[in-house]
Formats: structure tokens, sequence, C-alpha cells
């Protein structure tokens, strides 16, 4: 009994601690950061309003909405990329209850970092899924949106388990999940 006590109180005490405003990079615009806490640690990620506005919104929504919490990285290929944001189905077949979104193509090369919406064959069907870059992905140019960068935390993102090598789907076994989402300014 003195056990469980003892951790109800030290997770009463470390809660504000989870909930405090993050120190982010310099130049960071807290109302365009998400700020997401995984099973591995902390990536930040700065949205690009000024590439893709309308799916930067939907994230912060989403984010907000509660949406993304506790959701997996579902698709994890080394080399390529981490996709995570199915609230609904958790496995990547689902998307939130918002209508899809007009693709908001540019020509901003997918590099390592770059934060990507997912879609299905049409390109105007980014909903609520995104991915973010390991490496080099040059053949996404053009074809995908870019939202974002991570700001911080891609030896975070470098740690999420991965599909097993050969893995055509890229499905993840007992994947690691993002457990929060938050935008940054709302972080007190």
């Amino acid at each position: 009994m003195i056990r469980i006590l003892s951790l109800v109180l030290a997770l009463v005490c470390a809660a504000p601690a989870f909930a405090q405003a993050p120190k982010l990079p310099a130049g960071a615009d807290p109302q365009n950061t998400l700020v997401i806490d995984t099973t591995k640690g902390r990536i930040v990620i700065k949205l690009r309003t000024d590439l893709a506005p309308k799916h930067a919104e939907r994230l912060k929504q989403l984010a907000r909405d509660g949406f993304y919490n506790n959701v997996p990285f579902h698709r994890v290929m080394d080399g390529f990329m981490a996709q995570t944001g199915d609230g609904k189905n958790f496995n990547g077949t689902g998307n939130s209850k918002y209508p899809n979104l007009a693709s908001e193509f540019t020509p901003t090369p997918f590099t390592r970092g770059v934060v990507g919406m997912a879609r299905g064959g049409d390109p105007n069907s980014g909903n609520s899924q995104f991915f973010i870059c390991f490496a080099d992905a040059s053949f996404l140019n053009g074809q995908y949106t870019v939202i974002g960068n991570v700001i911080s935390g891609m030896d975070v993102a470098d740690k999420l388990k991965k599909a097993p090598p050969g893995s055509q789907s890229g499905a993840v076994v007992d994947p690691d999940k993002m457990l929060t989402v938050r935008v940054a300014a709302d972080m007190k």
C-alpha cells in the first residue's frame, strides 16, 4: 500500500514537469511548433506554415484535440522514414474526422529531418498521418506535402523501433508511440 501511495505521489509531483513549456531552439515560434513526447524521448517539429498552411493548421488542431496521444509509429523503415498519425485505427488505415486536404506541394526537398504529410493514391488525400525522414528521400520531392522540420530530437527519431529488415510494408510489431503531441504555445 505504501509503495502504491509513493508511486502516486511521485507521479503527481512529476506531472508539472511534463506540462512545463519546453525550451525551444532559437527562432522557433511556439504557435507553430509541435512537441512530441514519445516512448523514446522528445521530438520537436517546426511547422512550415510558409509551405503548407492548411496542413500545419490540421496538425495543430489534431494535437489540440488529443487525437495523436498514444498513437504508434506504425510504419518505420530504417534509412527511410517513420510514419504515424493514425489516431483512429492505430495501424495506418485511419484518418481523423476532418475532411482530406488538398495537396500543398512545393519543390522543397525531402532530406533528413523533413516532416511530410502521408497520403493515399490521391494527391489530395492527406488527412492526419505524417512521416519523419531519416535520410534523403528525393523521390518524394514535389509529390508529397512538406509540413515541417525536426528542430530537436532527430536522435530520438533514430531510436524508434524499426520494421524487420526486408519488410516491404514497414509495419512494426509492438511499435513505439507518441505519448503526447502538443503545440508548444499551449504548454504552460
